[in-house]
């Protein structure tokens, strides 16, 4: 979702920012974010932060909650329709594919930014991390979804912009699209992908 279907990379990075400095805690810089942090779930944030900041573990459900909150206040203001991406995931659908989201955001996330986009009623099902036991970079959540979508690894292209996304595509034994950022995700480029997989 983060950067293939909406850009709230810098949504995500100002909310646990400013989280981190209202419990008094140093922010994360974007360098850092874009290279160790990006794609990665809240909690798994706070716990590599935990090793270069002496954090109170007991204060990580708090600071996930306020966290949380942030993004969800940002995506309210800046989520809008995407009419290019609800033409292009109408048409896939039409065409009889099968269509999975596979988010390392929460429930709460998934559910708000692809309603306020209209997106949601062009999915089978949407899956948070909160829906496996170990989120992105484990194949895990690709591995559900195939299993819920009735298909093979060999059946099923995924579209990832970050590298814990894309190593958990490729553990799970999928192919793979990877997305520089949201403008690249087009029916053409899309079914290019899924044609070059067929071959």
């Amino acid at each position: 979702m983060d950067g293939v279907l909406v850009n709230a990379k810098d949504w995500h990075y100002e909310a646990l920012n400013r989280a981190l400095s209202d419990f008094g805690y140093l922010p994360i810089g974007r360098a850092a974010h874009l290279a160790v942090y990006d794609g990665l779930p809240t909690r798994k944030k706070l716990k590599l932060l935990a090793a270069s900041q002496k954090m109170d573990e007991k204060l990580f459900e708090d600071i996930n909650r306020v966290k949380q909150a942030y993004t969800h206040a940002i995506a309210r203001l800046r989520c809008k329709p995407c009419m290019t991406l609800a033409g292009m995931l109408s048409k896939l659908k039409s065409e009889g594919y099968k269509l999975g989201l596979c988010s390392n955001s929460v429930r709460g996330s998934v559910e708000l930014m692809m309603g306020q986009m209209e997106l949601a009623p062009y999915f089978d099902f949407m899956l948070s991390y909160e829906d496996v036991a170990r989120p992105k970079p484990e194949p895990d959540i690709y591995l559900h979804a195939m299993e819920r979508l009735g298909v093979s690894p060999d059946e099923a292209l995924v579209l990832e912009d970050n590298e814990n996304g894309i190593t958990a595509a490729r553990r799970a034994g999928a192919k793979l699209l990877v997305i520089g950022d949201v403008s690249e995700v087009t029916y053409a480029r899309v079914t290019a992908a899924i044609k070059e997989c067929n071959r």
